[in-house]
Formats: C-alpha cells, sequence, structure tokens
C-alpha cells in the first residue's frame, strides 16, 4: 500500500458495488462483464440463459456509456470507471486491482506487437493513450491526454507526448 491506503494487491469490490437503485452506467457496465464472465463457465440451461441475458445488459450499457470494453478482458477488481465515457481497452490487455480509468483512454495494441499491462493501482487521466507491450507498475499514475510507449516503473508517473517517466 501507499499513503493512499489502496491495495496494488488486493481487489476492493466494494469500489465496484453500487446502491441497487441508483443511475450507475459505468458499474452496471462492470456488473454485466463480471456476470457474462461467471456465467459463461455453467453448463446448464439456465446458465446459458442467464448468460445470454447478461450479454444484452452489457450491450445497453456499452451504448449508454460509450465504451468498448470486450466481455472476455481481464480486469481485476476494484476497477473505477467515474466517466466511461470513449473507453477503449484491447480484449487481450491486462488491468490489475483498484486502477482507476477516465474518460477516452485508450489500452490498446500497435500492429499486433503485444498489449499492455498494468498493475495495481494505476490511475490513469482523462484521454490518455497506453499503447504496445508495455508495463504500467503498481501505483503508477498516467497523466492526462500522456501518450505512453515506453514501461513506467512502480510508483512513478508518465506525462507528455510521448510520455516521459517523472518522480
Amino acid at each position: 500500500m501507499t499513503d493512499s491506503g489502496v491495495s496494488a494487491k488486493e481487489p476492493d469490490w466494494g469500489r465496484e458495488s453500487k446502491y441497487w437503485a441508483s443511475w450507475d452506467p459505468s458499474r452496471s457496465l462492470l456488473a454485466s462483464i463480471r456476470s457474462y464472465q461467471r456465467l459463461k463457465q455453467g453448463t446448464t440451461p439456465v446458465a446459458w440463459l442467464l448468460c445470454k441475458l447478461a450479454v444484452l445488459r452489457y450491450r445497453i450499457w456499452t451504448m449508454a456509456t460509450g465504451a468498448d470494453i470486450p466481455l472476455n478482458c481481464h480486469i481485476d477488481g476494484g476497477l473505477l470507471i467515474p466517466h466511461p465515457n470513449g473507453i477503449v481497452i484491447h480484449p487481450e490487455s491486462r488491468i490489475g486491482p483498484n486502477c482507476l480509468l477516465f474518460q477516452q483512454v485508450t489500452i490498446g495494441a500497435i500492429d499486433g506487437k503485444g498489449v499492455p499491462v498494468l498493475g495495481g493501482n494505476v490511475d490513469v487521466g482523462a484521454g490518455a493513450k497506453i499503447l504496445g507491450a508495455v508495463n504500467i507498475g503498481d501505483h503508477a499514475r498516467i497523466g492526462a491526454n500522456a501518450v505512453v510507449l515506453v514501461n513506467v516503473p512502480p510508483g512513478k508517473s508518465a506525462v507528455g507526448v510521448p510520455a516521459r517517466i517523472i518522480d
């Protein structure tokens, strides 16, 4: 843990939970993805039907949020997406526990040469692009509109276009 008290290893599932009657599209989108990932393992007809309903929920919340987060992506628990508009995540990328993604973030590949891996408790500012086979260390910070093409060590920050590492 760092000064913020947020773990880079243990997911805080409370960050993804919501009040059942509230309008919270980002958490509803994450809930539909988590539901699909749980249900796709089932072999019963009921599990199959519930899986199809989870896909329907996912499509509705994808349209409502404007986010492109694939159903089969690997996202550890505790992800926060305060403003999900325009977020794009490559299906093979990995996002560690307790990360924070703001609007218009892209996490993707460059010419099929690998995908990003985000550690735990990584904060990614609005409009940032993390591209290629890069590793973002635990407790790292990515500045708004940064274009990250290099590895970011744990606890460091990356800012600018192209991104440079700062303390």
